[in-house]
This record gives C-alpha cells, structure tokens and sequence, in this order.
C-alpha cells in the first residue's frame, strides 16, 4: 500500500529575528548600548547630584581621619582602631571647644557683625545709585546671590536636612577610615584583573595627595585666623590705628572660611574691609593692608612650603572648578571642587604617564623655536613632533 506524504514538516530550530549572527549588527548594537548607558550614567548623575556629593564628602572626611591616623601612628605604637578613636576625640573636641568659644565669649558680635556688613552693604549701594551704576530701587544682590548658587535639594535644604547631610558624610568617613582596604578591595573586585593593580596604584596616590592638599589646608586656616587676629588687635595698636572692632570674630571667620580657597579669601575679605570702614577710615585702610599681607604670606610661604611639588594646581583651573561645582551643585559642589579637582589630575596624570610608557615615547620638551624646525610633514604626526621638539634644544 503507498504510503501517503506527510503535510507537516519535521520541527527545526532555526535562527530568529533576535539572533544577530551579522558582526556589523553586534558590533552596531554594542556601540548603541554603549551610548545609551552613558546618557543613563549622566542622568543619574544629574538625578543623584546631592547624594553623589554626600558620597564624595564622607570619602574626603575620611582621608583627613586617614591622615591623623597615620601621623599618631608615627608616635603611638598602638592599633589602628584606637588612633582612629583619638583622632575623632581630638577633632571633635576641637570643635567643640571652637562653639564654645564663639559661643561664649564672641556670640555677642555675630548680631553686631550682621548689622555692621549690611550697613556697609547699603552705603555701597546708595553710592553706586547715585553714580547712575544701579536703578534707584536695587534688589537684594546678597539674596538672589545666595538663593542662585546652586541647586540643592530639600535633604540640605533646611536645617534638619543640612545637619542630617553632615552625620550622614561624618559617619561614612568614619567606617572609610576604619577599613580602607576592605572598600578598596570592593571597587577593585568590580574591574577586569588586568587593572586592579592600576587601580590600587593611582588610589594609593589620590589618598597620598588628598592628605597632603587637606594638610596645607588645614595648616593654612590656623595661620589666616591666628595672624589675622593678632593683626587687627594688636598689632594696630602698636602702629597707632587703634583696634580693629570684632577681631576675635575675624579672625575665627577667617579661619574658617580659609578651607574654600580663593572663594573663601573673598568673602572674609570683604567682611573684614566692611567692619574696619565701620569704625573709621583709618582702620579701613589698615583691614585692607592686613587682608592682603595675611593672604600673600599664606599664600606665597605657608601652604607652598607644606605642600609644594604634590599638588600643583593653578588658581584659574581652581576658581574655573568652583564656580562650575558652585552653579551645577551649589555649596557643597564649591566645597569640594578643589579635591575632586586634585583627584582628576592624579588619575589623568597616572593614566598619561602609563600610556606613554607602554608605547615606549621619552617626555617631549617643547621650546619656542621648536615648531619652526619641524618639517611639515613631521607635524603631521603627534608622535614625530614630540620627537623632534625633544631634539630641538640639542641642535
């Protein structure tokens, strides 16, 4: 009997519309999912800001713990963990002390400060209106200046929320400092093998960096609020301008805002200018004297002294990065600018360095009259004008 064909064909597995076996295709679609996880990166970025920020804030607290650490452990032979505890009760302490101070004996002129600064401020801005520079009825500049400064979410943007943010960073550098290795072991775990001892190498640097930057830093507060403070009691006395009113208050002022560079001068510049007008125009002219004198010695002989060759940033670059950080993220972005600033420049210097050595280039000195010599078709190549820049001098 003839077998009748069978109308169903047998089932096999072929390759479907999600199966992409084209290299163009895979190689298009990783390009795309690159992208797309970049602008996601952004977003979130952009979405996390203040988090991020809190993040970086306790990572920086707890290399300025790291760094007590290792300067007690100099002199202390004892555990880790109990120089890490000493630290904390001396820096706290510190600044306990520093309340109770201001509290105590100076609380009583913040108010006549306030006044005084906002006094100065309106002369200012009558004296501009009556040149013509300002309307007759000019806006609060100081409030739209302070509500304009960045974009800070309701979690700083109260007082609960402020003083939340600040237990949230402290608490956070203080598990960072206790165990460095073990967190620098959980990041490393997340890369390729390959570059794990890359990463421990620049991280080892940016910690080395960041203690001496926040060392010169803090070297250079106590020198601006002591100095200050002796200038504007004492010492004009001695020349016959008389006392600076509120030098006490100054000069904590001035210490403390020294931690914001540049922006920081600025603004305790400005107050001690206002406050010495206040009194007279002899100890105007002498608070301007003294702002000057403090802040070119701090500047020129304190904090090169201390930190000098580690972390060589120009004061452009410094003041670009603040008023950047400053309008993306508000104060806290002004606040930490300068270290995350340090930070890119040690893991783009480390990075450049490596790749230069893998392709086996000798550093390049560049002169004037380098470019000149060079043949046209040699400054084509980046890596022939190197070159030959590098040999001009010899010639």
């Amino acid at each position: 009997m003839r077998k009748t064909p069978l109308t169903i064909e047998p089932h096999v597995e072929r390759p479907g519309p999600a199966e992409f076996r084209d290299p163009f295709v895979r190689r298009e679609l990783a390009k795309a999912i690159v992208w797309l996880g970049l602008a996601l990166a952004i977003v979130g970025i952009i979405v996390l800001a203040q988090p991020l920020l809190l993040i970086v804030g306790g990572a920086i607290f707890a290399v300025f713990l790291d760094g007590g650490v290792r300067f007690l452990g100099r002199y202390l032979p004892i555990a880790r963990g109990w120089r890490l505890l000493l630290t904390l009760i001396l820096g706290f302490g510190f600044l306990g002390w520093v309340v109770w101070f201001a509290g105590t004996t100076i609380g009583a002129q913040a108010e006549t400060l306030r006044q005084v600064v906002a006094e100065q401020f309106q002369r200012v801005m009558g004296f501009a209106a009556s040149l013509g520079l300002l309307p007759g009825d000019h806006p609060n500049i100081g409030s739209e200046f302070l509500g304009s400064v960045g974009r800070l979410t309701s979690a700083v943007g109260s007082a609960i929320g402020a003083v939340t943010s600040v237990i949230a960073m402290i608490v956070i550098g203080i598990f960072l400092a206790a165990e460095p290795h073990m967190y620098d072991r959980g990041i490393a775990w997340m890369l390729p093998l390959r570059h794990r001892a890359s990463f421990y190498r620049i991280a080892e640097h940016v910690g080395f960096t960041l203690r001496r930057l926040l060392f010169g830093r803090l070297v250079g507060m106590i020198f601006e609020g002591i100095f200050t403070w002796f200038m504007l009691a004492y010492v004009s006395q001695i020349i016959g301008v008389g006392p600076v009113p509120m030098a006490a208050l100054l000069g904590l002022v001035t210490g403390l805002l020294a931690f914001i560079p540049n922006i920081g001068a600025i603004t305790s510049g400005v107050l001690m200018v206002a406050v010495g007008f206040s009194a007279g125009p002899h100890q105007g002219v002498y608070a301007i004297f003294v702002y000057f004198f403090v802040q070119n010695i701090d500047g020129y002989l304190v904090v090169p002294y201390i930190a000098r060759r580690t972390v060589d940033l120009a004061p452009a670059v410094v003041l670009a990065m603040q008023l950047l950080m400053g309008a993306l993220f508000g104060i806290l972005g002004v606040l930490f600018a300068d270290p995350i600033l340090a930070t890119l420049k040690v893991v783009l210097v480390d990075l450049s360095q490596r790749q230069a050595e893998r392709e086996g280039e000798e550093p390049a000195i560049v002169t004037a009259a380098a470019p000149a010599a060079v043949p046209a078709s040699a400054a084509s190549s980046p890596r022939r004008r190197g070159r030959s820049s590098a040999r001009a001098p010899q010639r």
